[in-house]
């Protein structure tokens, strides 16, 4: 079941990473809601296409902008054009993200340095240059997709964690630098969610991971997505710089 939020109407909103899994579905909801739903993508024009016509089949608007969230130049150029041209942005989902699970012992330096440069300095800089556009805009709600694993570590993802773990630091930054400008900033703690990766796991693995949620399954990128709505939507009015785990209590 989708939620329903009629302010999302016609709000214009980026969502990074939003060419599959976690990411895609918030776009696909968000235009089911008849947002108009900007999405960065790194260089397929083809697919960018696709995801497009899939948005706009769904009820909503959609624009492509092509950037990656670690290039900076051309990431503000992207975004100044189209605020400048289009409309302000309102909303922001920072979900691009990466990773790669290694030992301690084995990380190297340029493996931290890609997995922090798109999990959390991309997501800052993405934020920094909408900051002044924000101020421009009206009823301004960014949501910071983050990981279970920013909250309680995991072996074999030191980089990973602490990407994670450094955009709840961050969010929380914003929700009080930005929160006298109607800016509110909170954070998404996704758990086991129903994704390509997961897919990818033998059912074996799937049955012991499960047994560590109280609830007993994975979640699905759906119930991700409500709740990401209710974040931009103006039913969450009252709510920023918090933290919201979605993973069945497995981490309670």
């Amino acid at each position: 079941m989708i939620a329903s939020f009629s302010d999302l109407k016609n709000k214009v909103i980026l969502v990074t990473g939003a060419g599959r899994g976690i990411g895609k579905s918030i776009a696909l909801s968000l235009a089911a809601q008849g947002a108009h739903v900007v999405f960065n993508y790194r260089g397929d024009e083809a697919k960018a296409t696709e995801l497009k016509e899939e948005l706009e089949k769904a009820g909503g608007k959609a624009t492509g902008l092509k950037f990656d969230v670690t290039d900076y130049e051309a990431m503000t150029k992207a975004i100044d054009e189209f605020t400048k041209t289009v409309a302000p942005i309102s909303g922001l989902v920072n979900n691009a993200g990466i990773s790669k699970d290694t030992l301690l012992l084995r990380l190297k330096p340029d493996e931290i340095s890609s997995i922090l440069d798109t999990n959390l300095k991309g997501s800052m800089m993405v934020t920094q240059a909408l900051s002044r556009n924000f101020l421009k805009a009206e009823n301004v709600s960014i949501v910071h997709m983050s990981s279970i694993v920013g909250l309680m570590g995991n072996a074999s993802q030191a980089a990973y964690a602490a990407s994670k773990a450094g955009l709840i630091g961050f969010s929380k930054s914003v929700a009080k630098e930005l929160a006298s400008r109607n800016v509110r900033s909170n954070v998404i703690c996704p758990g086991f969610i129903q994704t390509d990766m997961t897919d990818a796991l033998n059912e074996k693995a799937k049955e012991e991971y499960s047994k560590v949620i109280p609830l007993g399954r994975f979640g699905t990128t759906e119930e991700v997505s409500n709740l990401t709505c209710f974040l931009l939507s103006q039913a969450s009015s009252y709510i920023t710089g918090e933290t919201f785990k979605i993973d069945g209590g497995m981490y309670i």
